[in-house]
């Protein structure tokens, strides 16, 4: 797999057909890359039982994931490559929870990221006439907790204890030990911190 960049280079574009135009993102061989992905963690991941957690991490690590032993990650949540995902001790992605991280996704220590939240890392050039598409990295603090179906944007960090209430959508950093809600999420209150 191609290394992380902040701009990913339409492959269509040297051959005359840009994505816009209906040209492929990505180069062939990462396109494959991620069908075998999505076919291992169909076979081998999405049908298990809470009891099977190990197998999941096992499967992540073999398509390039750093996950501690103790991170948590449901059957249910789509991953669009491990290779951009790391996960620290008793890190948590709930059920049906998105992470689109053509750029790297970083779930610290003690992290929630709850059910059917996203995680997205891309997003395009609205201005330029190829539409490329645009990705940075985005970091889930320690402590933290992403609510129920929030919506993380591209380049957001998600400082230490911060909350992002259910729902709520963020484009820009959360401060430590805060509480967000609502669209676009503003601080509604301090949270006690956890020692």
């Amino acid at each position: 797999m191609a290394r992380y960049s902040e701009t990913v280079e339409p492959r269509g574009r040297a051959h005359g057909r840009s994505p816009l135009l209906g040209g492929a993102t990505f180069e062939l061989r990462h396109r494959v890359a991620r069908m075998a992905w999505s076919t291992c963690w169909i076979l081998f991941a999405r049908w298990t039982p809470p009891q099977l957690q190990p197998l999941r991490r096992l499967v992540l690590r073999a398509f390039g994931a750093d996950i501690h032993p103790t991170a948590m990650v449901r059957s249910s949540v789509k991953i669009w490559w491990p290779g951009n995902l790391k996960m620290g001790e008793r890190a948590s992605l709930g059920p049906g929870a998105i992470c689109y991280n053509v750029a790297p996704v970083t779930i610290e220590d003690f992290a929630i990221v709850s059910q059917r939240a996203h995680l997205c890392t891309g997003t395009h050039d609205i201005d330029d006439p190829d539409f490329p598409l645009r990705a940075r990295p985005i970091k889930v603090g320690r402590n933290a907790w992403v609510a129920a179906e929030a919506f993380v944007g591209p380049g957001v960090h998600i400082g230490e204890g911060a909350v992002l209430g259910a729902r709520a959508v963020t484009f820009r950093n959360l401060e430590d030990w805060t509480v967000y809600g609502g669209n676009h999420a503003e601080p509604l209150r301090s949270r006690k911190k956890i020692v």
